[in-house]
This record gives C-alpha cells, structure tokens and sequence, in this order.
C-alpha cells in the first residue's frame, strides 16, 4: 500500500532576504538601502516598508549595539499579501516599549519618535526575546487592502 501526504504551509515566505550588518550608522543606511531595493525587485510598495526598516535598523544600531556583534535584517513576503520586517540585535536586556505605550516626545525633542512612527505605518509590530542574549523587534504591513 503506498500512501501519499500532501502538507500546504500557508505560514512559508513567498519570497525571504536576510542580511547581517554592522551596527553602524552606515550599516542602518545600508539596511534601508537593501530593503528598498529588494522590495522593488519584488514589485512591491517601498515607501512606508523603507520608513520602518530605517527605524528598526536605526534603533538596533542606537540601542542594541554590542560591540562585536552584528544586527540582522530580515525581510519575508507572505503569499497572503503580507510584508514582515525584523530586526534582530544582541541586547535582550533592553526592550522597547510595548506597541502603544510610547510616550509622545516634547515638541523640541530629537529622539523618541522612531517607535510612533513604526506604529504609525506599520499595521502591527511587537517583540520577541530570544534566543540569549537576542531580541527581535517586528513590524508587519499588509500589502492588500
């Protein structure tokens, strides 16, 4: 008796890149750089993905940053119309404030506002811990309307 299984994953990237790079001002800029370009190869909208990339990379690079030790970016497209940022750095102990829970910056504040604006473009967006000592923060955009 022969039995044949067929398994469909609806969970499996249509299509994937992942990048290690230096946590670096240049290496934030290059994670920015790569995205956009790897989104338009793809035929996909650049502008709003590009913005929270920028954040995320920036962030990792500003709060994240171990000397040594690279930031990754990650970029996964769902056959269901789903762009999935992330940004992983090596600093667990330091979380970012849960979605929502920011706190506005005053009006003549520099920093602050990277995490308003990935909760702004971003339809969700959160964070995993692990494994030791990682963290990876996520922002997801729905490509559909």
């Amino acid at each position: 008796m022969t039995q044949e299984i067929t398994r469909t994953e609806h969970s499996v990237p249509a299509r994937q890149f992942t990048v290690l790079l230096s946590p670096t001002r240049r290496g934030a800029r290059l994670a920015r750089l790569l995205a956009t370009a790897h989104l338009s190869d793809w035929g996909l909208p650049t502008e709003s993905a590009a913005h929270v990339v920028a954040e995320l990379a920036a962030n990792a690079t500003v709060h994240g940053r171990v000397p040594g030790r690279d930031f990754r970016l990650r970029l996964a497209v769902r056959h269901g119309g789903l762009l999935r940022i992330e940004v992983t750095d090596t600093r667990s102990e330091r979380l970012p404030p849960a979605p929502g829970a920011s706190p506005a910056p005053g009006a003549d504040t520099e920093y602050g506002r990277g995490l308003l604006i990935v909760g702004a473009l971003a339809d969700r967006w959160g964070v995993i811990l692990g494994p030791v000592p990682a963290k990876t923060v996520w922002a997801e955009l729905d490509l559909t309307p």
